[in-house]
């Protein structure tokens, strides 16, 4: 991985990418509904959120 700067562009997707994800997984989010104290809840959430993103949004 490389820093990159803004003036490169290549910032808006990665940005637009966790803006969705933090949007569509509302574990990471919120405290009180969809809260889980096991970690591998958390990783299976996030799992099942970036297989269906992709199977969905790959063109």
């Amino acid at each position: 991985h490389r820093a990159v700067g803004k003036e490169s562009g290549k910032t808006n997707h990665i940005e637009r990418f966790n803006n969705t994800m933090r949007q569509r997984i509302s574990r990471l989010v919120r405290k009180t509904l969809s809260f889980s104290k096991k970690l591998d809840n958390h990783i299976g959430a996030i799992w099942y959120f970036i297989h269906h993103y992709n199977s969905c949004c790959s063109a």
